[in-house]
């Protein structure tokens, strides 16, 4: 059931019939994010729900004609008891974009989370390689008010080239961050180990927190690699979105 909703702007919420499980589709009707667009989400589970929280489609970072940033920021609180896919689908840097982005997740003591974060380093299939821009993320999932998971990224000017480096990306134009934040962590690390590629490592942080990297040659190999994952930890409740 939703409590409430507002929306405003070109960030659009739809709600489509799926069950059991409480799913939103964020759409943003704006096509993409250039410099100087600002975009939040704020959003809460209540104790003992569930929310999966995805995307119409791949977002896009254009490039910056003026050289500011895009602003992205989003930021949810789980109750107890309460379970949150946070499932987006992939972010597409253009060559020349500049986008600045925050996710910040607050759960709860017994609050459930998973969370995948893919991006897109250019438009392999075009030929487009990303010899300028700038790209901030970072992500903050708190526990019962504490730190549990911060992560941050930050590429700006030649990132092509930077991705090239044997010690960042090797060459590598797709990552996605996962983290899986269930009682059933430990058991399923070793499972989701055997579905990784080598440009892959899963970990636990906690005996319940699941923390993976993952990085392919394009988009294809990324999805390839990372669906399997998605459909174990998700018990099979994928949103359909994904599947187009």
């Amino acid at each position: 059931m939703i409590d409430q909703l507002h929306q405003a702007g070109s960030y659009k919420a739809l709600f489509p019939r799926t069950g059991d499980m409480l799913q939103s589709i964020v759409v943003n009707t704006s096509g993409g994010i250039t410099g100087g667009d600002r975009l939040r989400l704020d959003a809460e589970v209540a104790p003992g729900t569930v929310l999966s929280l995805t995307t119409q489609a791949a977002e896009r970072a254009y490039r910056s004609r003026d050289g500011s940033d895009g602003d992205v920021s989003s930021r949810t609180r789980v109750a107890e008891s309460g379970v949150l896919h946070w499932l987006p689908q992939e972010l597409i840097l253009y060559d020349g974009c500049a986008l600045d982005r925050r996710l910040e997740i607050d759960l709860a003591r017994s609050a459930r989370l998973l969370m995948v974060e893919p991006v897109i380093f250019g438009r392999v299939a075009m030929g487009e390689t990303l010899r300028s821009g700038r790209f901030r993320d970072r992500i903050a999932i708190n526990r019962a008010g504490r730190p549990l998971y911060h992560d941050a990224l930050h590429l700006s000017g030649d990132i092509t080239a930077r991705l090239g480096r044997p010690a960042v990306a090797a060459g590598a134009t797709a990552m996605a961050s996962l983290l899986f934040i269930d009682p059933r962590a430990e058991a399923l690390l070793r499972p989701v180990r055997t579905l990784l590629p080598d440009t892959g490592g899963a970990s636990l942080l906690d005996g319940d927190v699941l923390a993976l990297r993952l990085l392919a040659e394009d988009s294809h190999m990324l999805r390839l690699h990372l669906l399997p994952v998605l459909d174990l930890l998700s018990d099979g409740t994928l949103p359909i979105s994904w599947r187009l």
